[in-house]
């Protein structure tokens, strides 16, 4: 990858919009090898996809959670069955297997404190293998940017 895909990058994560003429033009391609390159970006699963940013309160997901596991049981057929359950919980938009403690981290979108207690007591509590969860709820996002620098 070299400077001009980084470029690339970099605009369309600002504005995964923008057409192809008018990224030629910013990253100083002519519209054809423009496009090739990006092709070639998806192709290689550089770039997995484009998407529109919703503001979480007007679709009742107002309320961000971040969960923290702690597996009993750490054997692979319960791990295989917790992280197979919660792929299926739509509440639950990001989730992470770390190294050392928690075992999991959790992000999770509801509209209120009472969807997310219905939430845990249905079916956060019932996930296999799980000891013992935390729940920290956010005071304010300080800052929140969408993908990360691409670093040249």
């Amino acid at each position: 990858m070299d400077k001009t895909d980084r470029a690339i990058l970099a605009h369309l994560m600002a504005d995964g919009r923008l057409p192809n003429t008018e990224l030629a033009a910013r990253v100083g391609l002519s519209p054809s090898p423009c496009l090739r390159r990006v092709r070639q970006l998806e192709a290689d699963h550089v770039i997995t996809g484009y998407h529109a940013a919703v503001d979480p309160g007007a679709v009742g997901r107002g309320f961000p959670v971040l969960l923290h596991v702690e597996m009993a049981i750490q054997d692979r057929s319960t791990i295989e069955a917790f992280e197979a359950q919660v792929r299926e919980l739509d509440e639950v938009v990001h989730c992470q297997r770390m190294f050392g403690h928690p075992d999991y981290l959790l992000w999770i979108a509801v509209a209120d404190l009472d969807a997310y207690e219905r939430l845990y007591m249905a079916r956060l509590t019932q996930l296999p293998g799980v000891a013992r969860t935390n729940s920290q709820f956010t005071m304010k996002t300080v800052k929140s940017t969408p993908g990360f620098p691409v670093l040249g």
